[in-house]
Order: structure tokens, then sequence, then C-alpha cells
């Protein structure tokens, strides 16, 4: 298993981690298999989308805190319930297809690291199965 490092910036911001899954995946030598992804925090996710136009990823944020606002009455004490809400939504795990040496995606997709409760030091964790 690997793993790489996002530090985020912002309390709500997706960082496109592409190339560094990339990049771990091609270290690995596999051809074919599969890719799992796994964030392992409970205010933060990853999101399979367009990358090309960074406008997505913003819209993305800004979509999901008006529909799960800061503040908003929660019980959770710590004051980020909406960050575990937005990261229930989103979800902490995906796995991706490995063809050739390369992730298969879309043409315009991409892998985006989604902070809910930033700025942090997070970790994406990577577990290449050769197929």
């Amino acid at each position: 298993m690997q793993s790489i490092e996002v530090n985020t910036h912002s309390r709500n911001e997706l960082i496109d981690i592409t190339s560094e899954v990339r990049k771990a995946v091609r270290s690995t030598g596999v051809t074919d298999g599969v890719l799992v992804l796994y964030v392992p925090h409970t205010t933060a996710g990853i999101v399979i989308d367009e990358v090309f136009d960074p406008s997505v990823a913003e819209d993305i944020s800004r979509t999901l805190s008006r529909l799960v606002p800061a503040g908003a009455g929660y019980s959770h004490l710590e004051g980020n319930a909406d960050s575990h809400i937005k990261s229930s939504i989103v979800g902490v795990s995906h796995t991706l297809i490995i063809e050739n040496g390369e992730l298969v995606l879309g043409r315009w997709q991409g892998i985006l690291f989604a902070e809910f409760d930033g700025p942090r030091r997070r970790k994406v964790y990577l577990k290449v199965i050769k197929g």
C-alpha cells in the first residue's frame, strides 16, 4: 500500500491529485489491475469528475456548501458537522481500472481530493491490485 499527502489551504476545497496518483500507479509496475483509493478522514473525500475546467471543482464545492451549510444548528459539538455530512455524501473511496500501466479515466476526468474541514495535512491511501 502507498499513500500520498495532500496539503489543503481552505475549509472547503477540491484539489486535483491525478498526476500524483498516476505516478504512484506507474511506480508499482502493474500493467493491468485495479486501484483502490481511500481517504482515512471523516471530513474529506474523493471525487472523480472533470478537471480540465477548474470551475467544475469550484461549482461542486460551492454547491455542497449551499446544500450543507456550516453552522446550521447541528448537534455535533465540534462545529464541523457540515464537513462530516459532505464527506458522507461524496464518499471516501473509489476503485479505478488500470490498463496497459495507466489509469482508465474519461477524457476530461481526474481525481479530486475533497477537503471539507481544512486547512489540514491529509493522506490518501492507494492499493494497487494486479489483475
